[in-house]
């Protein structure tokens, strides 16, 4: 148990010589495991004298080392995942910027061909503006010479009036 470090004590010294814990401090039993005990106790210490192990002064000394270089390591961190932010910031904006550029592009031409289709209908309106005004021209003269043959129509000659003897504006005997 000694040379495995295992912690030794009666009950322990007991359980591993698989004997009754009587037994262990039976005199002549007790006084081996009191040395062994002792033994354990100052082997730290001998160690320690011996440089095996090392001294408070010396773990103090390493666990500020290790305190600075994990702040150092933490700041290293911090300041990688900023560049990564900024990177991955300056990728996005390319990518939203190229998208967008394109996008622009693609509206510039439909506003484009939209503004052509425009100016074609407005000038196709125009024209039917024109032809509507023409139309309405002829209709009106149309009706105007219309109105003429049915008043000429209408108007009994005078040379037919004498023959039928019939006066003006009465209707003719058949």
């Amino acid at each position: 148990m000694l040379d495995a470090a295992d912690p030794i004590t009666f009950a322990a010294v007991a359980r591993q010589a698989k004997v009754s814990t009587w037994l262990v401090y039976a005199e002549g039993v007790r006084e081996h495991i009191e040395q062994a005990m002792k033994r354990q106790a100052d082997a730290p210490l001998h160690e320690q004298r011996a440089g095996l192990t090392a001294s408070p002064a010396s773990l103090r000394t390493d666990l500020e080392l290790a305190r600075d270089q994990i702040k150092q390591l933490r700041a290293e961190r911090d300041k990688l995942r900023g560049n990564l932010r900024l990177q991955l910031g300056q990728q996005l904006e390319e990518i939203s910027s190229k998208g967008m550029a394109e996008r622009i592009d693609e509206l510039a031409i439909a506003n484009q061909r939209l503004a052509m289709d425009n100016q074609q209908a407005a000038d196709a309106n125009e024209q039917l503006k024109g032809r509507i005004a023409e139309l309405e021209e002829e209709l009106a003269a149309a009706r105007a010479s219309l109105r003429r043959v049915l008043r000429e129509t209408n108007r009994p000659s005078p040379i037919a009036d004498r023959r039928s003897g019939s006066r003006p504006g009465e209707p003719a005997a058949g």
